[in-house]
């Protein structure tokens, strides 16, 4: 069971392909058209939406801190809540590249837009494994 991001890492150090690891980083939002009681709940830290802000992928190796994933995405000025982590399995002893991620990447961000996250793993600004059921 993975309950951290260290956990993560020391998952794909484990694994028989070389991995590449997918980053989706999203903020909680409310709608618009919210009601008073969606906005109430959402003040409690439940609902809303999340929407993707960044968008990353990276080798295990290159992200091996939670920390400096968190600081690097500070430099992009956007603020997020969680973010959504996949891994992709290499072939043959070589790891997937950034070209080949795109797809999955773009396949994830609409995944999550359309609220099917049950597929990845969600992470808080600390790097725990949350449960957004």
């Amino acid at each position: 069971m993975i309950s951290s991001y260290s956990d993560l890492i020391k998952a794909t150090e484990s694994e028989q392909e070389p991995q590449r690891l997918l980053f989706v980083f999203c903020r909680a939002e409310l709608p618009d058209d919210a009601s008073a009681e969606e906005k109430a709940a959402f003040e409690r830290g439940e609902g809303g939406a999340l929407t993707p802000v960044i968008c990353v992928d990276k080798a295990p190796q290159e992200a091996s801190e939670f920390s400096a994933l968190v600081e690097e995405s500070r430099t992009t000025g956007q603020s997020w809540d969680v973010v959504f982590v996949a891994a992709m399995s290499g072939r043959g002893g070589t790891p997937p590249s950034s070209d080949e991620a795109q797809q999955p990447m773009t396949m994830m961000v609409e995944s999550i837009r359309m609220g099917h996250i049950s597929n990845y793993l969600p992470l808080d600004t600390e790097g725990n494994a949350v449960n957004l059921g």
